[in-house]
Formats: C-alpha cells, sequence, structure tokens
C-alpha cells in the first residue's frame, strides 16, 4: 500500500489495478481495510479506526483515493464532492485515435446494477443521467492515444463508457469494447491527479502519482 498524503484529518492512497476501494459481495479485503489497519498499527490504536470513504474509483482503476480519519473531513470533504469542488483528473490510453485533439463528450448514461455495467441511453429515458467530460489528446503511439480526462459529472464507469462510445475503449478494458485484456487484468485508465481545498486547514492540495510505464513509454516517444 503507497500512502501518498497523510495529516491528521485525511489519508490518501495511491490504489493499485485490481484492489478495491470498499468491501464488496467477493469478500476480498478492501483499501478501506488496509488503511485503518495501517492507522491502527502506526499509532498504536485501541478498538476500532475510523476511516472514511470519500469517493471510489473501479476495480480495474489504479491512483489516488482520498479517505478521512475524522468523521468532520468525512462530511465536509463529501460536501465539497457534492459541490463539484474536489478536481479529478486522469490519464487513459484509448485504441485508435481521436478525431479531435481535445473535444467535450456529452452522453445520457444508464447504468446496469445486475451486470455492472454502464450504456448509452437516449435523453428522456428512464433512469438516464446527463455525463459530460472533457478531454485532449497528450501523446500518440503507433495504435494508442494517451488522453488526459476531466468529469464535470460523476457517473459510474462513465470514462469508460464514453471514450467506447466515442469508438475509443481504453487499453485492456474487454468489458467496454477493448480487442484485448493487459497483462495485469487492470485497464488503462490512472486517477493521475486531484486538487481540493484541504476540509480543515483551507490550504490547498494538490497530489499526483506516476504514469504507468505504458503512458510513460508513449510520452518518450512524443
Amino acid at each position: 500500500m503507497e500512502i501518498i498524503y497523510e495529516d491528521n484529518h485525511i489519508i490518501v492512497a495511491n490504489k493499485k489495478p485490481g484492489e478495491i476501494v470498499q468491501g464488496d459481495k467477493t469478500g476480498d479485503t478492501p483499501l478501506s481495510e488496509l488503511i485503518k489497519r495501517y492507522l491502527k498499527e502506526k499509532y498504536n490504536k485501541p478498538g476500532n479506526v475510523f476511516c472514511g470513504v470519500v469517493h471510489r474509483i473501479d476495480r480495474p482503476v489504479g491512483g489516488i483515493v482520498v479517505f478521512a480519519k475524522t468523521s468532520k473531513a468525512l462530511t465536509r470533504l463529501n460536501d465539497m464532492l457534492r459541490k463539484g469542488e474536489i478536481h479529478k483528473t486522469y490519464w487513459a490510453l484509448v485504441e485508435g485515435f481521436p478525431d479531435k485533439g481535445e473535444d467535450t463528450l456529452t452522453d445520457w448514461l444508464v447504468s446496469d446494477g445486475r451486470i455492472n455495467k454502464t450504456y448509452i441511453a437516449q435523453k428522456g429515458d428512464n433512469e438516464a443521467k446527463k455525463s459530460i467530460l472533457k478531454y485532449k489528446t497528450i501523446a500518440k503511439g503507433e495504435r494508442y492515444s494517451l488522453l488526459e480526462i476531466n468529469l464535470l459529472t460523476g457517473r459510474k464507469h462513465q470514462i469508460r463508457a464514453q471514450l467506447s462510445a466515442s469508438g475509443h475503449p481504453i487499453k485492456g478494458d474487454l468489458k467496454y469494447g477493448a480487442k484485448r485484456s493487459n497483462p495485469d487484468g487492470g485497464i488503462s485508465l490512472l486517477a493521475r491527479h486531484i486538487e481540493f481545498i484541504h476540509p480543515v486547514s483551507k490550504q490547498l492540495i494538490c497530489l499526483d502519482v506516476a504514469p504507468y510505464p505504458e503512458m510513460n513509454r508513449i510520452l518518450e516517444r512524443e
């Protein structure tokens, strides 16, 4: 487990592809539980340790995840998330080359919890939610493009579904149309950067994690 930031109120981890943020039906140990164990051991805490999940990223996705160490921080961070005051930037390797170097994608999405998949729907369809993201191409390889993505809405599997619908699924994402899987079973989507005002100290927090090696290889070609 890689901790990239910690203070009295928040702790931020770099999640590996394949890890889960919260417990689910698989019974696998979630990152939130690993954080609790870490805090208990580091600070020799008796009894239960508080660790609030502020946001999640999909199991096959890696990158930045923020947790709250106090209930006050969790309440404030959840409110900031609802207001769009926590800004996240993703990097994605996608198949092919988008026609536009940068663009805004707007779709209506519906999630099917029975099969854990999100679909493109029509405006006005039952339960369809408007979903918007912005992307720009930052590098190109022989078969893949490296995109920087900013979410304007936060829907389940939004990046994966919208990029697939645009004709450029994320490398390794078989669920959303990729041609082949990645060796580690993850997908080439990284929660690369996060920026927000600290819920207690009010200082600006800006954090990054290193790109995947395959992303670096494409950047080096530029």
